[in-house]
């Protein structure tokens, strides 16, 4: 594994065995890189690389618009995905890649939470990925069905994979308690398009199991 900082985004490459395998691109917090990596090596993935980025604004560099908080409490979430994704394609990308060994056969996205929101979206911006996966993602977001009725992704994806904890939409706040709702939606629209989709609906909240969740992604999406 090789680290890398870029733009005060940590950058972790972890690469494959063999020239020309797949490489998935995970936006992730830097605690949880190596145990996604291990659970990804117990499910005996295909040979790949997986590319974490971490050190992210969460509330900025993963969404897509402005949004105010959701609570009390809450900060608000600003709008950077268009940013954070140019520096992906155009920084991150190109230093991580020279890293590997040749070209990858196929890219892939993969995240959770808003990571998940930003995987999804980062299609309707751009072809360069092939595959992706949003495990729990935040689908709830102002804004986001509106917008994936409306647009058409940049490429017909390989597959996307969704996944959510069955106590997700068990909330009595009204902006979070349409998560599951709108995961199925976005789901059923996807494979209408052609797309092979699946959604998985994991027991528990938001917050269990997270890392072993975002490796069945990953793992799923690298077995098309």
């Amino acid at each position: 594994m090789t680290s890398l900082t870029i733009e005060q985004k940590r950058v972790d490459i972890y690469p494959s065995a063999k020239p020309g395998s797949p490489v998935i691109y995970l936006n992730t917090f830097s605690n949880a890189v190596n145990s996604v990596y291990k659970n990804l090596m117990a499910l005996g993935c295909p040979d790949f690389s997986l590319v974490a980025v971490s050190q992210l604004k969460w509330d900025h560099d993963m969404t897509p618009w402005y949004m105010g908080p959701i609570s009390k409490h809450d900060t608000p979430c600003t709008g950077g995905a268009d940013d954070y994704l140019k520096l992906l394609l155009d920084e991150i990308m190109p230093e991580a890649e020279a890293l590997l060994p040749g070209a990858p056969a196929w890219r892939g996205l993969a995240g959770y939470s808003l990571a998940g929101l930003f995987a999804l979206y980062a299609l309707y911006q751009t072809d360069v990925f092939a595959r992706a996966a949003s495990m729990s993602g935040s689908f709830w977001f102002d804004g986001i069905m509106e917008y994936v009725c409306s647009h058409e992704m940049k490429r017909k994806p390989d597959c996307l994979y969704f996944s959510l904890g069955d106590k997700e939409s068990s909330t009595d706040n009204p902006i979070l308690n349409v998560v599951q709702q709108n995961t199925q939606e976005i789901e059923t629209l996807c494979h209408g398009k052609g797309i092979e989709t699946t959604f998985v609906l994991n027991s528990g909240s938001h917050y269990q199991a997270c890392n072993k969740r975002t490796a069945a992604g990953i793992h799923w999406i690298l077995n098309r």
